[in-house]
């Protein structure tokens, strides 16, 4: 099954990862359309492959594929055609390495926060397993499947504001990309806050949507809460970092990145537990947060400003010129 799953990585790589370039372009609706292609025929065949032709966890696996490989044809097709503005064709499709360079500069933040999200979970896990049991293990699945709920839609609205930052700031319009920013940061900001403490009123609620184990429950309503607390003010941090990576600041972004996962999340997962026991690997998290999203928002007030001065504006125009 893991080798017939894994074929569908290259069509997801194909149609997320060329789908920036059709939001780039203005073109929004064809952009959700990749989206909803993929999400809505992985829906359907599902149970048709899973239910019906009886192939069980293979079935889904081949689901998978085939909807992401004709969400990824969707793109491709679009990007190939005359309607786009940047259209791909062998010929062009020639490397340019300081090109790359900058690429891959840009990327290596939202590469670190991903590739580290499984060391966290091995990290946690361990402390869980070695001061709580299974129960606890079980208890911080759920904890990150309701960050998940609020966290994956935040993340995709700042991945999709993110090309609107990159496009005015290279053509000079630094008004529209304060608003764009403040904005961004606003909505992030609201709908995280909100999110996070209606969670830590109804903690039992979202446990009831993961589970029925009555013990479970139990510890889901006592550690929710202190889990989660810090993330109330973390979408502060999704879009600043965010702002960083769409003004291409790529060091502050990764610094950022590095700060809250690797600097702090893992060190105090692993210290916290030896004088708190198992509530210890809770805290990690909210002080983590805390710390990273004071840090942020710090290095974006000492920043934006010089980013977004005159001077930079004239080094923008020399360039188009």
């Amino acid at each position: 099954m893991f080798p017939l799953y894994t074929v569908a990585t290259v069509f997801v790589e194909l149609a997320v990862g060329l789908n920036t370039f059709i939001s780039c372009q203005g073109h929004a609706r064809t952009a959700m359309c990749s989206v909803l292609i993929g999400a809505v025929i992985n829906i359907g065949l599902d149970p048709v492959f899973i239910f019906v032709l009886h192939m069980g966890v293979s079935g889904a696996a081949l689901a998978t594929i085939l909807s992401q490989a004709l969400s990824a044809a969707w793109v491709l097709r679009f990007l190939t055609s005359k309607k786009s503005g940047v259209r791909l064709s062998l010929r062009t499709m020639k490397p340019d390495f300081s090109i790359l360079g900058s690429v891959m500069a840009l990327g290596i933040s939202p590469f670190i926060m991903s590739a580290t999200e499984s060391a966290i979970t091995i990290v946690m896990n361990h402390g869980l397993q070695t001061y709580g049991g299974d129960l606890y293990v079980g208890s911080m699945t759920i904890l990150q499947s309701v960050l998940q709920l609020i966290f994956v839609p935040v993340n995709g609205f700042t991945n999709g504001v993110q090309p609107i930052i990159s496009y005015n700031f290279g053509a000079g319009q630094f008004d529209r990309v304060r608003q764009t920013i403040r904005r961004m940061i606003a909505i992030t900001f609201t709908a995280a806050f909100v999110y996070v403490v209606f969670a830590m009123l109804r903690p039992a609620l979202f446990a009831g949507l993961f589970t029925t184990d009555p013990e479970l429950i139990v510890i889901v309503e006592k550690v929710l809460p202190v889990y989660i607390a810090g993330m109330a003010i973390f979408g502060l941090q999704s879009g600043v970092q965010s702002s960083f990576l769409g003004l291409g600041q790529a060091k502050i972004s990764l610094f950022i990145a590095l700060l809250r996962k690797v600097i702090l999340l893992i060190p105090l997962a692993l210290i916290l537990p030896h004088f708190f026991g198992v509530m210890g690997v809770y805290y990690a998290e909210p002080i983590a947060d805390v710390c990273s999203v004071i840090t942020a928002v710090t290095l974006f007030l000492c920043n934006i400003r010089k980013i977004l001065s005159t001077e930079t504006l004239a080094k923008v125009t020399h360039t188009e010129e």
